[in-house]
């Protein structure tokens, strides 16, 4: 787990602007996921304050059977690589997003995006909750923070957030907020959750390290 995390003046009001000025921004790695077609590239582009480098190539005939397009009626193109985006957060921490390609095929690069991240966002369609079974069990597996982004897509049905959690599965300690991709306002308030999530894992493996080795003192 990356311990700049820790860093005070992420969650800290107190501090004075003048001092945050004067202090480097932390860089901090994030990883966006979900299946195929889940608005991974569009959430990368609302909030990246540079141009987003994007990965995108058109489908063609070589996918039919493979991609199920039927619930994203429209998309002719995919990503087959990554997406990347950075966005200054907090005035003290410089996120660099990461969006991962959504077909199994492209799985293979998921390792190596991960490292280094701190946390990652799984977008979900509420329509496709199957699609994102296999995001939420590989950072599962691999004790990464992340949460759970609703993206609200329109003319989807919505639902309420406990009834989703049953239906993925996860715990109640997993945070699940809703998303519009398209909306920067609402992509940053994903990113800050996702930020005070992963400081939240970190605090508390700490307490529970330090409890482990005050025990160990003891006996």
């Amino acid at each position: 787990m990356d311990s700049r995390l820790s860093d005070p003046r992420l969650s800290d009001p107190r501090m004075s602007s003048t001092r945050r000025a004067t202090t480097a921004p932390s860089p901090v790695k994030i990883i966006i996921a979900g299946g195929f077609g889940v608005g991974k590239t569009t959430f990368v582009g609302s909030i990246s304050e540079i141009t987003p480098l994007t990965t995108e190539a058109a489908m063609t005939a070589a996918s039919i059977g493979i991609d199920d397009t039927s619930a994203i009626g429209g998309k002719t193109t995919t990503t087959v690589a990554m997406d990347f985006g950075r966005i200054t957060l907090l005035d003290s921490v410089i996120l660099y997003l990461f969006g991962t390609p959504g077909q199994d095929r492209f799985w293979f690069m998921w390792d190596e995006l991960v490292l280094g991240a701190i946390g990652a966002v799984v977008l979900v369609d509420t329509r496709r909750l199957a699609d994102s079974f296999p995001a939420i069990d590989y950072f599962e597996e691999r004790d990464i923070p992340f949460l759970i982004a609703l993206n609200q897509f329109d003319g989807a049905r919505r639902y309420e957030v406990e009834d989703v959690r049953k239906a993925l599965d996860v715990e109640e300690s997993r945070p699940i907020v809703f998303c519009d991709a398209r909306r920067r306002e609402s992509v940053r308030q994903v990113l800050i959750a996702l930020v005070r999530h992963a400081l939240e894992v970190v605090v508390a493996e700490n307490r529970e390290r330090d409890l482990a080795v005050s025990r160990g003192r003891m006996d």
